[in-house]
């Protein structure tokens, strides 16, 4: 009996072929391979690219919308680095050089999608209608998240290493199963409903939305090497998920270099599991948009995944607990300031007659009202109560972590007669 084995051909994927093209019609930075853009360094949009024709759709104002979060993202990151100097966060990661892989990745997402992000995917967040003091109790050490998944379609921050990407692909197998199930519904309904078929059936009150969705997995350059996100793609590809695996590539994961994480581009690595992957310039908002639009169409079509990899650069330290001036050369940095996301769009906002100095001024009055109300929402967080943190770790009552919270009163009451006798001996 003769078995049918999987394809690697893309044989069901028509617009593939174009996709393929353009990513290598442009030489990329730095020698490496070739990847999508419709901005050059200077701001000059390509025209005569297919993947024009689906920018060519935006308004003047969802352009401005996109460079006005890009500049507050920026603007914000700047206040939480600032903050976590002055001891008010215990931790931050920025994102600076990364703005344009996130708005325009963000942006390209619908109301039906769902997001599993990393620990530094704060322009996403703010796409996804996050309010950005909640991204702070995380940093903060007040929560474990502060905000609802369930609400946003934004996952909470994920802080062990690709730990996040296996849940996206179960999560987007999940999405794939209710689809099959409301369009079952909707075809027995219709049956049921029609001339001489007998009384009418409607589908469950609790059917799940007939309207496909799809699952974006970020991850970093770093993270590529973790066995989780090889095991996530070979699910992804056997099942055909509806999942857009964002690998956002700023070069460096923490201290090793990105050639050190794979010898051939990252996005090279999709042909092995059988499904498109394409290089996308990383700082170009509006290519990143168009092929992240591009990926979630398909994959929402049932075509299965897509591994995109946004070809961008770390400004900053990867935590403020880093200082990357021990492993990379500042002629690589400033070569990189030239590729500066906010200032390409910028240019072509101006040249396109979008944007005016009036504009940026607005957003930059903008940018430090947000920041204003990030310093003043950290100041004013409340911390949890001791016993919330022992009441948080199992859902009902459990006599070890009672015992452990007296034996932690006990303690704590230690150090408060100590310090009052000295504030007695002191004559306070």
């Amino acid at each position: 009996m003769g078995v049918e084995l999987p394809t690697t051909e893309f044989s069901d994927i028509p617009d593939e072929l174009w996709l393929e093209l353009e990513s290598h019609a442009h030489d990329g930075a730095q020698g490496h391979a070739g990847q999508v853009q419709l901005l050059d360094e200077e701001g000059r949009f390509r025209s005569e690219s297919k993947l024009a024709q689906s920018i060519s759709t935006l308004s003047e104002d969802s352009l401005r919308g996109m460079y006005r979060d890009m500049a507050m993202i920026r603007r914000f990151d700047t206040e939480a680095t600032a903050l976590q100097r002055q001891g008010q966060l215990a931790l931050w990661v920025p994102l600076r050089g990364q703005e344009a892989a996130q708005i325009g990745s963000g942006t390209a997402t619908l109301a039906q999608d769902y997001v599993f992000p990393t620990y530094r995917e704060h322009g996403v967040a703010l796409t996804r209608g996050i309010d950005l003091a909640d991204l702070l109790r995380l940093f903060r050490g007040i929560s474990n998240g502060g905000w609802d998944p369930r609400i946003t379609g934004f996952h909470l921050y994920t802080l062990v290493l690709a730990a996040q990407v296996p849940h996206a692909v179960g999560y987007a197998m999940g999405m794939q199963r209710d689809a099959a199930r409301a369009a079952a519904q909707t075809a027995t309904a219709q049956t049921a409903a029609a001339p001489g078929a007998g009384p009418s059936a409607t589908a469950d009150a609790g059917a799940p939305s007939a309207e496909p969705g799809a699952v974006v997995a970020y991850f970093g350059d770093g993270a590529s090497s973790e066995g989780d996100v090889h095991e996530s793609m070979v699910f992804a590809a056997s099942f055909k998920a509806p999942v857009v695996f964002f690998c956002q590539n700023n070069q460096w994961a923490i201290s090793v270099p990105s050639e050190v994480q794979s010898r051939i581009p990252l996005f090279n690595r999709a042909k092995g599991y059988g499904f498109p992957g394409v290089r996308v310039d990383g700082n170009d908002v509006l290519a990143v948009r168009a092929v992240t639009e591009w990926a979630l169409e398909r994959a929402r079509s049932g075509k299965g995944p897509v591994l995109i990899e946004a070809y961008t650069y770390r400004q900053g330290a990867h935590t403020t607990a880093d200082d990357p001036t021990k492993y990379r050369l500042s002629d690589e940095e400033q070569s990189w300031v030239a590729k500066d996301p906010l200032s390409r769009f910028e240019k072509y906002l101006r040249a396109e007659g979008i944007a005016d100095d009036a504009f940026f001024a607005q957003v930059a009055a903008e940018g430090d009202a947000v920041a204003a109300k990030a310093r003043a929402d950290v100041l004013d967080f409340v911390a949890p109560s001791l016993e919330d943190s022992f009441r948080n770790v199992y859902a009902e009552p459990h006599p070890l972590i009672a015992e452990e919270l007296a034996w932690h009163r006990e303690y704590e009451a230690g150090f408060a007669d100590e310090n009052s006798g000295s504030a007695q001996e002191g004559g306070h």
